[in-house]
């Protein structure tokens, strides 16, 4: 297999590639929006909010400005607030632990399973204490947590669980779509997601009336339904999703499933190319899984120097994370420091994330695996 020129750069996602196939229909849609002026709360919004619940399996779906806004009024919605504990992982993005503290209440830390790199149930069971109010539990990389054990647990201890599904759009459990297990589901739908707007957006998922009713209030201001002008709550605010943005999303969402099997597939060719190198690769799928592998995260010593040898080769690739949340300054307050979570340490300081993306090629593939390969030789 001949590998492209190194002179081309591989991108750790290429979002162009989506384009020839929507472009058309995608400027439809803006020509007939903007000539009607629907911007806010629209028929397309409504229209995507159904879909999108169709395929996540719930009742209801609301659009919002951001996953972290979803994460949020999720919460809020519950409940939740000063004097309450949330447990989460540390290894996600840092925008999962500001969610939390946005409602007022405190993050608590629980460690991942080194396998499949998500939050450790028993980490779980011993993080709760009575002060927990929910579960953040967050599918990494596109991974289903094993989130039917975590739910048992918070069901046993009558807290709530969230799922923060902004890397797993699609993504099944014992062919159960992942939002669809806790008392609501968080989606982003930034633009390198599984399924990306075209900037930002999010969207929460739930077969609770009550949730879904409390997460339309406040993304409008606490305002009651249908009645702009009168408010019911006293903590929304401006957390909507555009119309416009909502009618890309219904359009891009039938290629979804589509895109996430070709994900599968080059992430089950990676394994192939990189096998016998001196690295961990993602596990295969645990049973019942089905991932989407919106990240191959792989895991090796000398990262950062190795990382330097692909982007000089032109590779790009991505660290998610370097410093997990409970090692960052701004909750270092939380009193979780070096050595409190092994695992999640561990993955921090060896992940390296790979370019993949629909519509990568075998040729471009074995190119990153053929750099690799050069890279851990000389390192």
């Amino acid at each position: 297999m001949t590998s492209p020129s190194t002179s081309v750069t591989l991108p750790l996602f290429d979002l162009t590639r989506q384009w020839p196939r929507m472009q058309d229909e995608a400027l439809a849609l803006v020509a007939d929006i903007g000539s009607r002026g629907a911007f806010s709360l629209g028929g397309e919004l409504a229209a995507f909010e159904g879909a999108f619940a169709e395929a996540c399996g719930t009742a209801d779906c609301v659009g919002t400005s951001s996953g972290t806004s979803a994460i949020e009024l999720a919460l809020r919605a519950l409940g939740v607030g000063p004097g309450d504990e949330v447990v989460t992982p540390a290894m996600t993005f840092i925008a999962t632990v500001e969610a939390i503290a946005r409602t007022g209440a405190t993050p608590v830390f629980a460690d991942i399973d080194p396998i499949r790199r998500c939050l450790d149930p028993d980490a779980v069971r011993d993080a709760l204490t009575p002060r927990t109010r929910a579960v953040v539990v967050v599918h990494l990389y596109g991974m289903p947590a094993d989130v039917q054990a975590i739910q048992r647990l918070t069901d046993e201890a009558g807290v709530a669980l969230v799922e923060d599904c902004a890397q797993a759009h699609g993504a099944r459990l014992d062919d159960q779509p992942v939002g669809s297990f806790g008392a609501a589901g968080a989606f982003s739908f930034y633009p390198t997601k599984p399924l990306g707007a075209f900037g930002d957006g999010g969207a929460v998922t739930t077969s609770r009336p009550d949730i879904a009713a409390g997460v339309r209030s406040l993304r409008h201001h606490g305002s009651a339904p249908g009645d702009a002008n009168l408010h019911l709550l006293r903590e929304g605010g401006t957390e909507r999703l555009d119309n416009l943005q909502a009618a890309l999303l219904h359009l891009k969402l039938r290629w979804m499933d589509a895109d996430n099997v070709e994900r599968r597939d080059a992430a089950d060719r990676y394994r192939e190319l990189l096998a016998g190198l001196p690295l961990v690769a993602p596990p295969l799928d645990p049973a019942g899984a089905e991932p989407v592998h919106h990240l191959f995260v792989v895991e090796l010593d000398a990262r950062d120097s190795i990382r330097a040898e692909l982007d000089a080769a032109g590779v790009k690739t991505g660290i998610h994370y370097p410093t997990p949340a409970h090692l960052q300054p701004a909750w270092a307050e939380l009193g979780a420091g070096p050595g409190s979570l092994p695992a999640t340490e561990a993955l921090a300081s060896r992940a390296l994330s790979l370019p993949i993306f629909a519509g990568i090629t075998r040729d471009e593939q074995a190119r990153v695996a053929d750099t690799l390969r050069t890279a851990l030789l000389n390192a």
